[in-house]
């Protein structure tokens, strides 16, 4: 039973950082590319970013230059570094594959308000 435990999120102002977790169990790790996805209430899932499973990245258009995503295999985590954090970027953060592969398995996510 695959399992996606996100932690990290919490209550930043304006211009900080955070730095959110996930770690993946019960499936292969290193078998797949993974994503960080965000959701905010009455609004669909968006992908942030995703690396393969060789290490390249990719970022949607609105976090490049301030996110960075990476991953240890021998963790089975990925991680995503956010900084210049701004309020837009509030939302619950996921991980899961990408594409996903585990729609079912969704964790809880992360809560990440950036506010003054």
């Amino acid at each position: 039973q695959v399992q996606f435990v996100e932690s990290g999120g919490g209550l930043v102002q304006p211009g900080g950082s955070l730095r959110l977790s996930c770690v993946v169990s019960g499936t292969i790790f290193d078998l797949y590319a993974m994503g960080w996805y965000r959701q905010v209430p009455g609004k669909q899932r968006e992908l942030v970013a995703m690396i393969t499973k060789g290490g390249n990245t990719n970022y949607a258009e609105s976090v490049k230059g301030r996110f960075t995503i990476s991953r240890d295999n021998a963790k089975n985590t990925v991680f995503l570094q956010m900084d210049s954090l701004k309020p837009d970027d509030t939302a619950v953060y996921y991980c899961n594959t990408h594409p996903v592969y585990y729609s079912d398995a969704w964790g809880q996510g992360t809560q990440v308000t950036v506010s003054s």
